[in-house]
């Protein structure tokens, strides 16, 4: 019997890879030599008998930030060592009879904050799937236990109704009903029928009936009450009025669900709400795959259910496959991308490396998920008693039996029948005295459940793949203003602090523990990367402070050791630029992402260890607050024209205009000093850290000083910059007197 052709294959990048290990060696080359410039330098200023305290701890600061900078570098070998590509074969895949049932989760909390609308086209693409229905299961988390929400879900039912039949019917590609009917042609899908009378008068009927879908929603909205943090548990399935269970039989399960949640009982965020789904799925689908989408992430590729059965189902590796993860990619995203939202090193760079390792993190979203990995249930014995199965997963013995229960269920048959136990497995109290978020399911521990999560199952040996389509399967709304961006990324950098002062700290916890040292290496890039904060507020205020005082903190133009500098900073600046020429982009979103790296280290990173500091010693309760998804029309035209717009909070604002304004200080005094005294040799490098400071932002001089629209730097958060950046200098200079 020949075997089977493989479902999936897996391409090594090799051009990449061989530029990436050329790179390393010849960069970590230049490093150590760096590195052995400051210790012998630091040697000398110790053993000399006329060392002054403020040039010694001024250069001791400096080389600490080049070692943290070093150390974060090396870290980065991980997933630049083995990149690879995958392509897919779904063809192969067996008759849809034989295909595994899938359970959808999408996660919403806040109506206001989350366009309604928006969300019910998630659900709806999510229904649309190419996938046989009777094995698709949309189950919607509502946080808010929003009337509004419920409301829009079951008049999102009805004009699926008619929607899926119809995408069906004409082999429409776009399922996301506002993505479709946004476009100018009519090429989607494969059937030719652009000309064809029938299909004209059907899309002409179903954008009718999409047009008074969104209309009832947004009365819905204008006449119902919005989210609540204390209300009951509330699940419902959405059917018909008239129970036609022969015309649903062709429609996808859907249920709404909203946990129980009390002022008085933690509720752990959205990993809490994810473990809720997991529970009550359980009693209606329990499909052994799950798909784990934002709210504002439709499914721009019905395919996409399938291209993740390829890996899932191929024997040899899925015993071991946890999850296959795809690209966020977003719709509203512009051809500038000033801001950096499509997240270009993640998608574009670092998941093909990890690719080529144990697998990436998953991203929270976007991503098909085993049932199985997330109950651990490979590390339980099976002859385990029912006491030590009720101490893991809760007291309900319906749901342990439904773990080791193989083939999905019909839920419409007996929905009624288990409503009483999914009340008590959304209730708010079901995991007091369990391990639920501890050692089993999303944890708790941070709110980037995402990546603790998936860090967790890889300590366990589970692994992950990646596959980037060319089409891409999934499409969200990116932040597009500099407040949300500088909030939603504290938030996730909390998260990660909150892990590495924690005893799962990747490199202590994971080292032993993960079979791949570059596996443990790629994990502790991600989680340690915050600490670039440091590095950034020493390197923009010492050297500045010591070029006014005329004090060489580097060597010399005429020394060797200059060379080393000038290529550790070429070289890593110029494999970044190589990389974005690769991804077929300009020079400019390095521009920009060099920019926005600098904006976050020195204000969301430090905010992110303050925040997680606090948290630890119980000076403030960990929060999560949903990112906005409302976009303001002036802020977006201004995003679509590539222009910053500086409307943020000044705790956000401050860091980095301090700094402009002390770097152009300094640029410009240490320029006049240079030129009195002649000394450009020494001080050669310490002003072109100035100089690079005040070219790469800009954009920021401009919104203080030149821009007059509502986007521009305030005038309270210029002045306060202003006075911090000449404390600041003040300090300086008296600590260098003394």
């Amino acid at each position: 019997m020949e075997d089977p052709l493989p479902l999936h294959s897996c391409h090594v990048q090799k051009s990449c890879m061989i530029i990436n290990r050329s790179y390393i060696f010849v960069h970590g080359t230049a490093l150590l030599a760096l590195l052995y410039y400051r210790v012998s330098s630091l040697l000398e200023i110790i053993l000399a008998e006329s060392r002054e305290l403020p040039y010694f701890v001024s250069y001791l600061l400096v080389f600490a930030s080049e070692l943290v900078l070093s150390f974060l570098w090396f870290l980065s070998i991980s997933y630049r060592w083995r990149p690879v590509s995958r392509s897919v074969f779904p063809e192969r895949l067996p008759e849809d009879q034989k295909l595994p049932a899938i359970d959808v989760f999408i996660c919403t909390a806040d109506p206001e904050k989350e366009p309604t609308v928006e969300v019910m086209n998630t659900v709806i693409s999510a229904m649309a799937l190419d996938y046989p229905p009777d094995k698709l299961h949309v189950y919607l988390s509502d946080d808010g236990g929003s009337p509004v929400t419920l409301g829009a879900l079951r008049e999102a039912w009805k004009f699926a109704r008619f929607w899926l039949p119809f995408c069906t019917k004409y082999g429409i590609k776009t399922r996301c009903p506002e993505a479709y009917f946004s476009k100018d042609d009519d090429c989607d899908g494969s059937l030719s029928r652009s000309s064809s009378i029938e299909f004209i008068d059907d899309k002409k009927e179903i954008e009718k009936q999409y047009a008074v879908f969104k209309e009832r929603v947004l009365r819905i909205q204008e006449n119902t009450s919005t989210a609540s943090k204390d209300h009951p548990p509330s699940i419902e399935l959405i059917k018909d009025a008239d129970d036609d269970r022969a015309n649903q039989a062709e429609m996808p399960l859907l249920v709404y669900v909203s946990r129980e949640k009390r002022p008085s009982h933690p509720h752990h965020f959205k990993a809490g709400a994810l473990n809720v789904l997991l529970r009550v799925s359980s009693m209606l689908s329990n499909s052994p795959y799950i798909l784990i989408l934002d709210c504002d992430m439709y499914c721009n590729d019905s395919s996409s259910a399938r291209q993740a059965m390829c890996f899932h189902l191929d024997k040899t590796i899925s015993p071991k496959l946890a999850y296959v993860q795809f690209p966020q990619k977003f719709h509203n995203i512009s051809s500038e991308d000033i801001y950096d939202s499509q997240l270009r090193l993640c998608f574009s760079h670092m998941w093909y490396g990890a690719d080529g390792l144990k697998g990436p993190t998953f991203t929270g979203t976007c991503f098909y998920m085993k049932r199985m990995a997330l109950y651990g249930t490979s590390q339980l014995q099976k002859d385990a008693n029912l006491a030590q199965l009720q101490k893991v997963f809760g007291p309900s013995n319906d749901f342990i039996i439904s773990i080791y229960q193989k083939n999905h269920t019909n839920g419409r048959e007996f929905f009624i029948t288990v409503l009483e136990e999914m009340d008590l497995l959304a209730s708010c109290s079901y995991e007091k005295d369990t391990e639920w978020g501890e050692e089993a399911c999303f944890r708790y521990l941070s709110v980037v459940e995402d990546f603790f999560t998936s860090f967790m199952l890889q300590c366990k040996g589970w692994t992950s793949v990646y596959i980037n389509p060319p089409k891409p399967s999934f499409l969200g709304s990116a932040t597009t203003n500099l407040s949300d961006y500088l909030v939603q990324h504290t938030r996730w950098y909390t998260g990660l602090v909150d892990i590495v002062l924690s005893k799962y700290s990747p490199l202590i916890y994971g080292a032993p523990r993960m079979s791949s040292v570059l596996q443990c290496m790629y994990i502790s890039h991600i989680a340690y990367y915050f600490l670039n904060f440091f590095p950034l507020w020493c390197l923009a205020i010492i050297p500045q402070l010591c070029l006014l005082q005329g004090i060489p903190l580097y060597p010399e133009i005429s020394n060797p050791f200059f060379l080393v500098f000038v290529f550790v900073f070429l070289s890593s600046n110029l494999k970044d630029i190589q990389e974005v020429l690769a991804d077929g982009f300009s020079i400019r979103p390095w521009i920009y992402d060099q920019r926005m790296w600098m904006i976050r280290s020195v204000g969301c990173y430090i905010y992110s260890f303050l925040n997680a500091i606090q948290v630890k010693i119980g000076m403030r309760k960990a929060s999560f607050k949903p990112t906005n998804k409302v976009a303001d029309e002036g802020q977006f035209k201004r995003y679509l024209s590539g222009i910053y717009d500086f409307q943020a909070s000044t705790m956000f604002i401050a860091p980095i205009c301090t700094l402009v304004i002390l770097n152009v200080t300094s640029l410009l005094l240490g320029a006049v000093k240079i030129v009195v005294t002649g000394n450009y040799d020494q001080m050669f490098i310490q002003a072109f850290i100035s100089f690079f400071i005040v070219a790469l932002q800009y954009p920021v001089i401009a919104a203080m000083f030149f821009r007059k629209d509502s986007g521009r730097i305030s005038e309270s958060s210029a002045t306060l910059s202003a006075l911090l950046a000449a404390i600041i200098l003040f300090i300086g200079s008296l600590l260098f007197m003394y």
